[in-house]
């Protein structure tokens, strides 16, 4: 049933009952009165552009708030029923919600979190701290190769794809990206209208399936891709070799989702289920990747060209790196996605047990390039779970240059954590097909809360720079961040982890190091 039509049928159901009372009995104005209070409050439901829960599912909806007026304890069984699946905890949630709708994102009574529970982590302040004035810094995609560096935000939209998430859903993400100056990943699924209607600066991401830019046998098209990467609004193009919600996987969409639009966008067939290769068919080798990368870097006009990847095995990047220094060719950025990482639909086996966190992923890509004397070439961003300033500011300790935030963005856009991301029936109309729930999705109101998050989070994480006596994030290091080991004692990540000296796996690779650096290979993924 339709939302106007629910609507309409209990203004029906009112002005029967109140026919009753007229020619019945008075009683029955009772029950009429009921009705037409529901019956006002779902017209309300319809035309307010606030909350998409009501918008989708008037009257019913109220439930869901009402359960949020119960927390924390009620709130769980309404709200929270898979709580062991939320890939987020309520506090983390609730900040979001909260910068999204440029509400302060203050507490009262402390921190939610066990400060001694072993694997906490915390950052040092300073007696020196002082108030943040760059509360927008950027960092500058461009190696020695590029033509048109992009200077991208410290916090930005991760790949989620049109298909994945609703029109609607990637409109609003656009046009926060717009009015935020921050990029938008546009995730596999290709560059549609809804990515470009807003003007927002987009990270094109290129895998295995080229949608966007394939033939009619699903290999890389060269011509299609001169084309779309022409773009304006395209200002670097990611080369996705695996994520992390599913690494060894390539992406599937099932074809009750495959609409005629969709199908359009990516040049797949309508109604069929698309299912990207696990690896790519333009290359099979490290050497390969390398060549690929500067091909595109041409084809696209100097633009930045990078890659993603969840990290599998040291030997596997360190002979990327070898291809690196092999060639002469490097990619202007590396976007380091955790098993942690991901938005929703991917077999549970491979969220649970395959692929590096992003902890260890993103240091062992940090040390590889250090270790190589690459460094200073090649920024690294950081996406898995990223939601506060704090993560920002962590992520950027243990290596990363910028960062890039998924659920998060869907939080800002209103999804409740339904895990419904697979069955096209996501009740906030983020992640679905459906028209009619993706309509509710008021592409206005969430465009101004995508902005906003954004804006507060990398602002928090200015001011937690600021607080730990520094004048930028170039200056934050492995030591400044704490984790809890056991019982009583902590450590740095400087004392816990070992990092290389720029160069180091050249000139006299430590012994930790020297049996993969031997194995890697560039001419093949070991």
């Amino acid at each position: 049933m339709t939302r106007p039509l629910i609507v309409v049928t209990v203004w029906a159901v009112a002005i029967a009952l109140g026919a009753l009372g007229v020619f019945v009995h008075w009683l029955w104005w009772v029950p009429a009165g009921v009705m037409a209070a529901l019956a006002a409050l779902g017209t309300w439901d319809v035309l307010q552009t606030k909350h998409t829960i009501l918008r989708a599912f008037p009257i019913l909806g109220h439930t869901r708030f009402l359960a949020e007026m119960l927390r924390p304890e009620i709130r769980q069984y309404f709200v929270e029923a898979n709580t062991e699946a939320s890939p987020f905890d309520r506090e983390t949630r609730d900040m979001v919600y909260e910068r999204a709708k440029g509400i302060n994102s203050e507490e009262p009574f402390g921190t939610e979190r066990n400060v001694y529970a072993l694997g906490y982590e915390f950052l040092r302040h300073s007696l020196r701290a002082r108030m943040a004035t760059d509360l927008a810094p950027t960092v500058r995609l461009g190696g020695p190769d590029c033509a048109q560096p992009y200077d991208i935000a410290l916090l930005n939209v991760s790949a989620m794809s049109f298909g994945a998430l609703s029109g609607n859903a990637i409109e609003a993400l656009n046009g926060g990206a717009a009015r935020g100056g921050f990029a938008h990943d546009t995730g596999e699924g290709a560059i549609s209208a809804y990515h470009l209607k807003h003007g927002g600066d987009l990270i094109w991401e290129v895998a295995s399936g080229y949608f966007g830019c394939r033939d009619a046998d699903g290999h890389f098209d060269a011509a299609k891709f001169v084309e779309k990467s022409a773009l304006r609004s395209v200002k670097a193009i990611s080369i996705k070799l695996s994520q992390g919600a599913k690494p060894g996987l390539g992406g599937v969409l099932p074809g009750a989702k495959v609409t005629a639009e969709i199908a359009a966008c990516r040049g797949v067939p309508v109604g069929q289920t698309v299912i990207s290769p696990p690896a790519h068919t333009a290359f099979r080798t490290p050497l390969e990747l390398m060549h690929f990368i500067a091909t595109l870097r041409s084809l696209s006009g100097g633009k930045p060209v990078g890659f993603k990847l969840c990290v599998g095995a040291r030997t596997e990047f360190l002979s990327i790196c070898k291809a690196m220094l092999q060639t002469g060719i490097t990619p202007d950025f590396i976007i380091v996605d955790g098993s942690e990482g991901g938005t929703g639909a991917a077999p549970q086996e491979f969220e649970d047990h395959v692929g590096m966190p992003l902890t260890e992923g993103l240091m062992l890509v940090h040390n590889c390039l250090v270790g190589v004397g690459l460094r200073r070439h090649i920024k690294i961003g950081a996406c898995g779970k990223v939601a506060g300033g704090g993560d920002v500011v962590t992520r950027i300790c243990q290596g990363a240059d910028f960062t890039m935030a998924a659920r998060a963005m869907m939080f800002a856009l209103g999804c409740i954590q339904a895990m419904k991301c697979n069955t096209n029936a996501c009740p906030t109309g983020v992640a679905t097909q459906n028209p009619r729930l993706a309509r509710a999705l008021y592409v206005p109101d969430k465009i101004e809360r995508v902005a906003n998050f954004q804006r507060s989070t990398v602002a928090s994480a200015a001011q937690i720079v600021a607080s730990m006596g520094l004048d930028s994030f170039d200056e934050l290091e492995p030591s400044m961040l704490n984790r809890r080991i056991e019982g009583q004692r902590t450590r740095t990540y400087a004392e816990i982890y070992d990092w290389l000296m720029p160069g180091e796996l050249l000139e006299d690779p430590p012994e930790s190091w020297r049996s993969d650096w031997v194995e890697a290979c560039a001419e093949e993924f070991r």
